[in-house]
C-alpha cells in the first residue's frame, strides 16, 4: 500500500466524519442552531476541498464541479470568522450585510463563467492551461491569501475580547471553551501554511514527487484537524454558548481612565463597602451571579461598579467573585462538622458550577487542591 492509498483511506474517513458531525449539527435540537449551521457549512466546505486528496489525475470528466469547488475556497475563511462571532457573542445574528463575505466567491464564479462553465470541452482545457499566467488569475490568488490573514486575525480578536468580557462580567465562564476555540483557530492557521509550502514548492519545483509528499501530509493533517476537532467538540457539548454581544470591555467604557487610577478616600468608602456587602450578604452563592446582577443589588451602575473591581481593585470580576467563594469554601473545609460533604457538594454550595474550574480556582488561590486542604488545612 503506497502513500496515496494512505492518503486516500484518510481522506475518505476524514470527510465522512466530517460529514457526518455537519449533518449532526444541522440537525440536532439547540437554541444555538446559527452558531451550528455556521460550522455545519464550514465543515462542508472543507469536506468538499478535501475532495483534491483523491484525486490522482485531474478530473476532466468533471471540469466545471472543480472549477467550483476552487471558488469555495473564498467562502471558507468568511464562514470560519462568522462562526466565531456566533460562538463568542449569543446575541449575534445574520444580518443582510453579511451577504458582502460572498462577494469574492461571487467575482471568482463569474471570472470561472467566461472561460469554463458555459464552453465546450477544448476551450475548457485551454482556459485551464492558461490561466496560472493570467494576471486576473493572479489578484485572484492573492485576493484569497489576504482575506484569509484578515479572517482569521479578526477571529483571534474576537476572541480575545470576547475572553476579557467574560472575566470582566461573569462569575462561571467556562474559559476553557474559548481556549479551545482559540487553538482550533491556531489549527486552522497552521494548516493553511501547508497549503502555502505546497504553492510555493509547485511554483518552483513544479508537480513532482516533493509536492506529492506535501500533499500527503496536508491530507493527513485535514484527517488529524477533523479527529482533533470533533474530540474537543465531543467533550465540550456546552460549546456553542457565548457572551452578550452588547457587553464591551471596561477599557472602551471608560477608554480615558488610567490603568492605575489614584484611589481617593470617595473610592476607598465604595470598595470598603462593597467588600462589606460580599461579606453580609454573600451573593456569590449564586453560580448564575453576572455584574449586572451583582450592580442591581447594590443600587449601581454597571459601568460604576466594572470600574471599581476591574480599575480600582485591579480584578477581574471573575476573580474577584472567586476569592470570596474559594474562602468560603476554605471554611466549609475545615470544618469538622461538615466532612461528610463530597468536594462536588461544596463547589455547588459555593457557587461554582464545575469541578474542574473549583479545583483550579482553588489551587490558584492557596497553592494545593480542595483534598489537600481538608486533610491539611494549615
Amino acid at each position: 500500500m503506497d502513500k496515496y492509498s494512505f492518503l486516500e483511506i484518510a481522506t475518505f474517513i476524514g470527510i465522512f466524519l466530517v460529514l457526518f458531525l455537519a449533518l449532526f449539527l444541522l440537525t440536532v435540537k439547540t437554541k444555538h442552531k446559527l452558531a451550528n449551521w455556521l460550522l455545519a457549512f464550514f465543515l462542508f466546505t472543507n469536506a468538499v476541498d478535501a475532495c483534491k486528496f483523491l484525486m490522482r489525475d485531474f478530473p476532466v470528466n468533471f471540469i466545471n464541479l472543480e472549477a467550483f469547488r476552487w471558488s469555495i475556497n473564498y467562502l471558507v475563511p468568511a464562514l470560519f470568522y462568522l462562526y466565531v462571532l456566533s460562538v463568542c457573542f449569543s446575541k449575534f445574528r445574520l444580518k443582510p450585510k453579511h451577504l458582502l463575505h460572498t462577494i469574492p466567491f461571487v467575482a471568482f464564479n463569474l471570472y470561472m463563467m467566461s472561460g469554463i462553465y458555459f464552453e465546450d470541452r477544448a476551450a475548457k482545457v485551454s482556459f485551464i492551461n492558461t490561466m496560472n499566467q493570467t494576471p486576473i488569475m493572479h489578484f485572484f490568488y492573492f485576493l484569497f491569501e489576504f482575506l484569509f490573514q484578515v479572517y482569521f486575525i479578526a477571529s483571534f480578536l474576537v476572541i480575545r475580547k470576547s475572553k476579557t468580557v467574560y472575566l470582566e462580567n461573569y462569575t462561571n465562564p467556562n474559559i476553557s471553551i474559548l481556549n479551545a476555540l482559540y487553538k482550533i483557530t491556531i489549527l486552522y492557521y497552521v494548516l493553511h501554511f501547508l497549503v502555502l509550502i505546497r504553492w510555493l514548492v509547485s511554483f518552483i519545483f513544479g508537480w513532482g514527487e516533493l509536492r506529492q509528499w506535501i500533499v500527503t501530509l496536508d491530507g493527513f493533517a485535514f484527517f488529524f484537524c477533523t479527529c482533533w476537532y470533533l474530540f474537543v467538540a465531543l467533550n465540550k457539548p456546552e460549546f456553542f454558548r457565548g457572551v452578550n454581544s452588547q457587553l464591551k470591555p471596561i477599557v472602551d467604557l471608560i477608554p480615558k481612565q488610567k490603568s492605575s487610577p489614584i484611589i481617593d478616600d470617595e473610592k476607598n468608602k465604595q470598595i470598603l463597602a462593597l467588600k462589606e456587602f460580599m461579606i453580609k450578604n454573600e451573593p456569590y452563592l449564586d453560580s448564575s451571579l453576572t455584574i449586572q446582577d451583582l450592580a442591581e443589588q447594590l443600587n449601581m451602575s454597571v459601568k460604576d461598579l466594572s470600574a471599581l473591581i476591574n480599575l480600582y481593585m485591579n480584578k477581574h470580576f471573575f476573580d474577584f467573585i472567586n476569592e470570596y467563594r474559594i474562602e468560603k469554601a476554605k471554611e466549609i473545609l475545615k470544618d469538622t462538622l461538615q466532612k461528610e460533604l463530597t468536594i462536588l457538594e461544596i463547589l455547588y454550595q459555593v457557587g461554582f458550577n464545575s469541578k474542574s474550574s473549583f479545583s483550579t480556582s482553588f489551587k490558584k488561590y492557596t497553592g494545593t487542591t480542595p483534598t489537600d486542604f481538608r486533610k491539611n488545612p494549615n
